[in-house]
């Protein structure tokens, strides 16, 4: 494994992770949102990332890739507001799955993810140069 790999990798990390944190400020941004299909007025539904191994050519190590961005499957929850104009008959209303505390920790999961990264690019160039300096 070259050095250049290891800024394929970190740099694969970094869009993985950047791409999630753009998920969870969706999900944020849309907690009170919703979403009117079919004639009727249906609670966001949260949005996760789901990563897989991006291999190197014959190796069992590499970057990570983003699969795809699917929905939460976590129930809605049902919240007692009669006075709601989107209440059922007996007042509740059917509100988002996001979970704002869990929304809170994925972000900082996934930035401290991005900084690891960047310490990695920072160390992975450090070794660079010093190997450059080696023939001085």
């Amino acid at each position: 494994m070259s050095l250049i790999n290891i800024f394929n990798i970190a740099g694969s990390a970094m869009t993985a992770q950047s791409q999630k944190i753009n998920v969870i400020a969706n999900n944020l941004a849309n907690i009170d949102s919703t979403i009117y299909k079919n004639g009727k007025f249906y609670p966001y539904i949260a949005k996760k990332v789901i990563f897989e191994l991006d291999s190197l050519k014959n190796s069992k190590i590499g970057g990570v890739k983003i699969s795809g961005i699917i929905d939460d499957p976590s129930p809605m929850k049902m919240i007692y507001d009669p006075n709601n104009p989107m209440a059922d008959k007996k007042g509740y209303v059917l509100t988002s799955n996001v979970n704002p505390i869990t929304e809170i920790v994925d972000n900082i999961s996934a930035a401290r993810s991005y900084q690891a990264n960047i310490e990695v690019l920072k160390t992975a160039k450090n070794m660079i140069i010093k190997t450059l300096t080696i023939t001085e």
